[in-house]
């Protein structure tokens, strides 16, 4: 199993950086690489605890999808979901945002998951979970780019 845990510090105050959670402007920097989209099941327009949310996307020509559970919400400080994708991965993500005594926000993202067989493993430790970490980082300055710069 997979425990990656990131911050970013980002120079825009809390409710600018909350406007970015929700499903809407998600897109904006989660799975921007992949044009992710999201589609939340039940018809709702924000997210809510147990809310269904299938995020889809494409890299290169193949297709990704993925399954999540919102499982802690609240709004403006923080977001979580349990997930298993296609292939059978599972895990959680996770944001907390916190003010900064400057007036910015503090953002913690959390990453864990497993993979199903014990060859899904060892690659995760050989090169998945490098690939995970470099995304992660990549989506977490993405948010920070749009949030400064709104």
């Amino acid at each position: 199993m997979a425990q990656l845990s990131f911050s970013v510090d980002i120079a825009a105050p809390p409710d600018r950086v909350a406007a970015f959670f929700v499903p809407q402007r998600m897109v904006y920097w989660y799975g921007r690489d992949i044009s992710a989209e999201f589609e939340l099941l039940g018809g709702t327009a924000d997210f809510a605890m147990g809310q269904k949310v299938r995020i889809t996307g494409k890299m290169g020509r193949r297709e990704i999808s993925m399954t999540a559970v919102v499982t802690r919400f609240h709004p403006g400080q923080a977001l979580e979901w349990q997930f298993k994708d296609a292939h059978g991965v599972r895990g959680a993500q996770a944001w907390d945002l916190e003010p900064t005594a400057e007036g910015g926000t503090h953002v913690q993202m959390r990453d864990v998951y497993s993979f199903p067989s014990r060859l899904g493993a060892f690659f995760d430790k050989i090169f998945m979970r490098y690939a995970v970490a470099r995304r992660d980082r990549l989506w977490l300055g993405y948010l920070k780019q749009i949030a400064e710069r709104s």
